[in-house]
């Protein structure tokens, strides 16, 4: 296991997330428990030792079954990491209310390290509104010894970052970042990167295969990968892009099943950044992913759970984009179709109200009524 020094610590750069573990029945909010706690003690007799939540990771479960997936072991064996939920303005008020309930779900006496989740264009100003205390009382809880690294994470564009940075970038300690080759240009990445270092704030790495985009390329892709790199899988090229960056600690990955997770400790023995010729084939790719202008929707649920009629918008979205991909490539496209002959009426995307209610807590800030609305326009077709 490759592990990067942080503050005195010896974190493993792998880093286990807990947004997207195994599920029963495909209940994003029934963590299948007993698979969950063996997964972790996989992971803790390889090696890594840094493992991320959230207060809203699958349906406000994933803290505590984290929690208790990790009791038996000795506490300075692990680093601990969740966020405060800002994503969700109503929760502004209550930053002590949620962070004395997150360490009572967890069974913690403290967090190693602690977020403030998702700093973006929709809350960057209620973040930085004094009325609501939040850094004032987080930082008295790190005074306490109830966190030992605050830090934040971000899906917002660089405005709403240089925005948080001008008032609390001195406070901040590392930044955890949405980051992968396929967003390096495409959201502005590397200009991300490059603010953190102005400030000199370390990079932790979230959604470094976008949702699982990354993990398969096309065959004319992955044949030039191949020849690079014979013995290197797909998803794996993903991870040695982010290794070929100084700035990143910690890269974080959301393992479902233990398939995935034995394959990113195979991964993670050694460290192999790309040379320059890799890169430059790596971006080629990216370039050619951002021009099929898909929905960049990474199926994190934040939308789920803020949906009145409760459709499954990760899910519709993912049709809607294989749909759009396929016809755009002069196919006929039969699996959006079928798909939805077998979802009730009142979870087809033609059942948006367009509240918008969705809308305002996507990381990704994406139009998910327009979307809807177009994949019910597509699927008539």
């Amino acid at each position: 296991m490759i592990y990067k020094e942080f503050k005195g610590m010896q974190l493993s750069q792998l880093g286990f997330g807990a947004m997207r573990l195994p599920v029963i029945d495909g209940d994003d909010g029934k963590i299948d428990v007993p698979q969950t706690v063996k997964m972790v003690d996989i992971a803790m007799e390889k090696g890594i030792n840094y493992y991320d939540t959230a207060w809203g990771y699958h349906g406000e479960h994933s803290e505590e079954v984290m929690g208790e997936a990790l009791r038996k072991y000795p506490r300075d064996s692990y680093f601990f990491a969740t966020k405060f939920p800002g994503y969700d303005l109503t929760n502004m008020p209550k930053v002590k209310e949620i962070f004395e309930a997150q360490l009572k779900k967890t069974g913690l006496d403290y967090f190693d390290f602690y977020m403030l989740h998702n700093v973006c264009e929709l809350n960057v100003n209620q973040y930085l509104d004094p009325q609501y205390g939040i850094m004032d009382y987080l930082l008295e809880q790190k005074k306490a010894g109830r966190i030992r690294c605050l830090g934040f994470s971000c899906h917002g564009e660089l405005p709403a970052m240089k925005q948080f940075l001008e008032i609390y970038g001195s406070e901040m300690e590392f930044c955890q970042l949405q980051l992968n080759y396929l967003d390096w240009e495409f959201q502005h990445g590397r200009a991300k990167v490059e603010l953190l270092t102005e400030y000199g704030i370390p990079v932790w790495v979230m959604v470094p295969l976008r949702g699982g985009r990354l993990a398969k390329v096309s065959e004319a892709q992955e044949k030039t990968l191949k020849e690079l790199r014979p013995g290197e899988t797909v998803p794996a090229w993903a991870f040695r892009f982010l290794q070929s960056l100084p700035e990143v600690k910690v890269i974080l990955s959301g393992m479902s099943n233990e398939e995935q997770l034995w394959a990113n400790i195979a991964t993670f023995e050694e460290d192999k950044p790309l040379n320059e010729q890799e890169m430059d084939a790596l971006m080629a790719i990216a370039e050619e992913m951002a021009d099929e202008r898909l929905v960049p929707c990474t199926a994190c649920h934040y939308c789920t759970d803020h949906c009145p009629i409760g459709l499954d918008i990760p899910r519709l979205i993912e049709l809607y984009n294989e749909h759009t991909l396929t016809v755009r490539g002069g196919l006929f496209g039969f699996i959006a179709p079928m798909a939805m002959g077998a979802v009730p009426p009142e979870k087809q995307p033609s059942a948006c109200i367009a509240c918008g209610s969705c809308e305002k807590v996507c990381p990704q800030q994406i139009k998910i009524s327009g979307v809807m609305e177009d994949f019910v326009k597509q699927l008539e077709m």
